[in-house]
Parts: C-alpha cells; structure tokens; sequence
C-alpha cells in the first residue's frame, strides 16, 4: 500500500486521476487525534485503529475540490517495542480502506517509527514534511499541515507550511497548555469542520 518511512520509495495512490480538470492541491495530516480517535497507550493494533467520527469522508471531500492527502505521523510505537512494521502496516491498509469504501484516497503515510526526539525526521523536526514536498515535487509554502499538537504546528512553521488545529485528540488539551505556541493558529472542533472551512471557498 502507500505507507513509507522517509528513507522509502513514496508510492501514490493508483486510483487518483492525474488528468482531472481539477488542479492538485495538497494537504499533510496527522494520523492519531486527526484522523482516528488517540490513546495514550498507542494505537498498536488495527483492532485499535477507530476513526473519528466523519474524518474519512472529510478526507473524501478534499479529494473531490483537488486536494491530495498525505499523512505524515510519529510512530514511535516501534521503536518502543509496542508493535512491529508489519502490524504498523495492517493498521494503514485498513485505514485505507476504509477511506476508500466513503470515496476518499490518502495518497501516501509517512512515518517516523524513532523514539530519538533528535531524529530529523520526528514531529516537531521538520524532515518528515521536507521529505514530503521532495518527493512529492510540491512546494510547502501556505499548504495546510493539520495536526492536534503543538508538535504539528512547530514543524508546519519551519518549513513556511499552513499550521491547523483540532480539537479532537489532544487538540483541545494542546489550546488549554500551549496557548502562546496556539495564538495564531486556527482551530476547528474536527476534521470535518476544517474541511468545511477549507472547501467552501471553492465550491
């Protein structure tokens, strides 16, 4: 499928239509807290992997104004010994399938799996998104970068990115302790209510 550490080959999704009329845009996601419900005790099984409510269908919804979705994560649930690559992988294939069942496709997972804060490529360095944009021959200027931590918005910043906030998993916990690292930010109570706020201009 279209999971990769930043040190693999990205492999785009097969089903999107690259002579659509519609110009690609792009957009990063956080996995945890964004696109499923969050647990303190990791995610360490697709048993475990539950989406948030309306999250995969907003992502279906940026797919049909243009947008390509990619999602940039830390797992350090690996390196911790809490589960293995392939588990981490059978996690992604149901994500994406259940994604695709409500019409939408995430195009690529990018993943850090070190528990080293100095890794380049771990949130809140910028790596993993620098990786994104290489790979993707996409500039990151102004691209909306969603995340639930101030982790996202630390390194959404340092690539010139679009920092978005929601609430959901520690978002609401990340506004109430960070409130100077938030106060320029947009905060939406789900991915949902961001993707409204995204697509409205455009419909």
């Amino acid at each position: 499928m279209f999971h990769v550490k930043p040190t693999d080959p990205v492999l785009l999704s097969p089903w999107r239509n690259v002579n659509s009329p519609i110009p690609m845009k792009l957009i990063i996601l956080d996995r945890d807290g964004v696109i499923n419900e969050d647990s303190d005790a990791y995610i360490k099984s697709p048993d475990e992997w539950t989406p948030i409510p309306g999250s995969l269908e907003a992502i279906a919804r940026l797919n049909h104004v243009g947008y390509r979705v990619v999602v940039a994560t830390n797992q350090s649930g690996v390196g911790r010994g809490l589960f293995d690559l392939e588990t981490l992988n059978r996690i992604h294939r149901k994500m994406h399938r259940m994604t695709q069942e409500v019409g939408g496709v995430i195009d690529a997972v990018f993943f850090c799996p070190d528990v080293d804060e100095a890794n380049p490529y771990r949130k809140p360095n910028p790596g993993m998104l620098l990786e994104i944009g290489r790979r993707l021959k996409h500039s990151l200027k102004g691209v909306p970068v969603v995340g639930d931590s101030v982790r996202d918005i630390r390194a959404a910043r340092v690539v010139s990115a679009w920092p978005l906030l929601v609430r959901t998993g520690k978002g609401t916990r990340t506004l109430e302790r960070e409130p100077e690292s938030c106060s320029s930010v947009l905060a939406f109570d789900n991915l949902a209510t961001l993707a409204n706020y995204l697509i409205k201009p455009t419909e």
